[in-house]
């Protein structure tokens, strides 16, 4: 029996932190789309999430108590799984369990970024999702960018075609730290900056690098070097200032994550070509909020997006006082001096269209452009980078002694 196209597909949440809101928005230029229910652990948060699906006209949203509640709603087409790292493969298990059982009547799941905090992990989301038999999307907003969008077409269609194929990509991403005291924590995290924003650089210029049309597994990962640093939140008192933000559970005194990270990735495409990519990522950047800088580097050709290098400017004096926020830009540091103003952040940063791309897969029963097994791949990469940072040595792809492997910061507090 096919598949039968859905006129709207009705969407279920878990999870109501940052990111979760900041997909709500997206939705606004989603269409074919209603959020219909959200479950969290707290009550408050799962009613803040309700009172905005209400606010955006998204919906009527309900407030489910339990997980299992939500997946076995009869208006729940689709999961966006959208809780902390460390919960989303019990998450991933209870879904794979009900559809199982007949009790769901969901058939599709998008699993924000990372997918897992371990290579093993990661497998054990992919088993689950195709056991079930569920279409399966890998939310990775930067792919989507609007920059990348169309710097991407522009580069492979103009310069690619008459000069060779794209050799180079750079990515980086740095602010001045998490939301979440979790985010914080290597054991349920999964590492420090590498594994919280070095998914995104690594994904992005494989994105970049690949040939439009073409399998992301066209490219061979060859080899992986990593290093990883403590510039800032383990001085003293700094480390003081997290802890009286988050509490006890957040030491950087005693059991750091890493606040900065570098990698060098060799790739190979089909032709035998070699490929790099350059990524770094930190959590101690300190500028107007955050900042995303890609290049795609060809033969006769180059491309570069800086997310602060904004055509929107607004500047405020001294005299100009009011609370903190971070209504110019995410991660926003100041609140006086020339800032730089997204003016759609949702859109710049790619939720809009992730969101949009996901919704119509997942509403016509297509496989997006991003699915579970290019989640697996980002965390092959990262778990590979750990590993070289930790030893000093570049990792050769394949390399099965990664499978069990979990990174240094990550196990203190397993």
């Amino acid at each position: 029996m096919g598949f039968e196209p859905k006129d709207t597909l009705r969407i279920g949440l878990v999870g109501t932190g940052f990111i979760a809101q900041f997909h709500l928005r997206s939705m606004l230029g989603v269409r074919n789309v209603v959020v219909t229910g959200v479950y969290s652990r707290t009550a408050e948060k799962r009613q803040t999430i309700v009172a905005l699906v209400d606010e955006l006209g998204l919906g009527r949203c309900t407030a489910h108590d339990s997980l299992e509640s939500l997946v076995r709603a009869d208006d729940v087409d689709a999961i966006w799984i959208l809780s902390p790292n460390h919960t989303r493969l019990d998450v991933m298990r209870t879904i794979h369990a009900e559809v199982k059982a007949g009790r769901s009547k969901v058939f599709a799941v998008a699993c924000e970024k990372p997918l897992a905090r371990t290579i093993s992990e990661a497998r054990e989301m992919v088993r689950l999702v195709e056991d079930a038999g569920l279409n399966h999307g890998y939310l990775e907003n930067q792919v989507f960018c609007t920059p990348v969008i169309r710097g991407k077409e522009i580069i492979w269609r103009r310069g690619a075609s008459s000069t060779g194929r794209p050799y180079l990509a750079r990515a980086a991403e740095e602010h001045s730290g998490p939301h979440e005291a979790w985010f914080w924590q290597g054991d349920k995290q999964g590492g420090g900056v590498l594994s919280d924003m070095m998914c995104h650089s690594v994904e992005v210029a494989r994105h970049l690098l690949t040939e439009p049309g073409a399998p992301r597994d066209s490219l061979k990962v060859k080899s992986v070097n990593g290093t990883v640093a403590n510039l800032k939140w383990t001085r003293p008192h700094y480390a003081d200032q997290l802890r009286a933000r988050y509490g006890a559970e957040v030491d950087y005194r005693n059991r750091p994550s890493e606040d900065f990270a570098r990698a060098t990735i060799a790739l190979e495409d089909q032709d035998g070509n070699e490929l790099m990519i350059e990524a770094s990522t930190s959590w101690a950047y300190v500028g107007a909020g955050l900042r995303i800088q890609l290049e795609l580097l060809g033969p006769e050709y180059a491309m570069e997006f800086n997310s602060l290098a904004t055509g929107l400017k607004v500047f405020m004096s001294r005299a100009v006082t009011g609370s903190e926020g971070e209504d110019l830009v995410e991660k926003q540091n100041a609140e006086q001096g020339l800032m730089p103003v997204l003016e759609d952040e949702a859109g710049v940063y790619g939720y809009t269209d992730e969101n949009r791309h996901m919704v119509e897969c997942f509403r016509k029963g297509e496989t997006p452009l991003e699915t579970f097994h290019d989640g697996l791949a980002v965390v092959e990469m990262l778990i590979g980078l750990y590993r070289s940072a930790e030893i000093g040595e570049t990792i050769r792809f394949p390399a099965p002694e990664l499978e069990d492997y979990v990174p240094l910061v990550a196990r203190h507090g397993a």
